[in-house]
């Protein structure tokens, strides 16, 4: 219970430390922001900044927003790896595609820190205990994307997912924070094989049942 409590009161900060952050940063980041929309508009053309609903906090769904790293998709459907362009690749690498993200952080739909934010259509297939990862606000990175990102299985990423639900600190979220840059700079763990990204997530056995 005390430790419940902790993590309760750690939240209140650290809800005030994400304004202070996400607001710094898009000041700083203004600039650069500008030249990769101005990029994105030249290789992609319109929309700049690709929209999607996704889950955060309690499950509530709000807009993400981010640099579109893909081009739109042609009459005939083609693979998100086909549609994610050299360019695309660059931004996604550096994770440049994520700074409009820091908008999602300062309105409080995100934190810098927590369970990256998912498709809508997975919250029917969650387990029980991989929906705990809705007990905090999704963040922009997370303890997932610093042990392996998308090379990881979808269940070791759920787990990492709720131990960090259930372990969250102050001294935790700098750990990651300061894993993030280095992953980000050795470019590791950008998409599993085969794919843009990751895997497409089609649910766990679990209690018995395919979910």
């Amino acid at each position: 219970m005390r430790q419940r409590n902790n993590r309760r009161r750690y939240d209140t900060v650290k809800r005030g430390m994400d304004i202070a952050a996400s607001a710094v940063g898009l000041v700083v980041t203004a600039p650069l922001q500008l030249a990769v929309g101005v990029m994105v508009l030249v290789k992609h053309g319109r929309p700049v900044l690709f929209r999607q609903e996704r889950p955060g906090l309690n499950g509530q769904v709000f807009e993400l927003v981010k640099f579109r790293s893909m081009r739109h998709p042609d009459i005939d459907r083609v693979s998100d790896d086909e549609r994610l362009t050299p360019f695309g690749r660059a931004i996604r690498a550096t994770s440049l595609d994520e700074l409009p993200t820091l908008w999602n952080v300062l309105k409080g739909d995100m934190s810098l820190v927590g369970p990256r934010p998912l498709r809508t259509h997975y919250l029917p297939l969650y387990s029980p205990m991989q929906a705990r990862r809705h007990e905090v606000r999704p963040g922009i990175t997370g303890l997932a994307q610093v042990r392996g990102r998308n090379l990881l299985t979808w269940e070791k990423r759920f787990e990492l997912d709720v131990h960090y639900v259930d372990t969250r600190s102050a001294w935790l979220d700098l750990r990651i924070l300061v894993e993030t840059l280095t992953t980000v700079l050795h470019r590791t763990g950008i998409s599993a094989e085969g794919e843009a990204t990751m895997t497409p997530f089609r649910g766990t056995k679990w209690g018995g049942d395919e979910r």
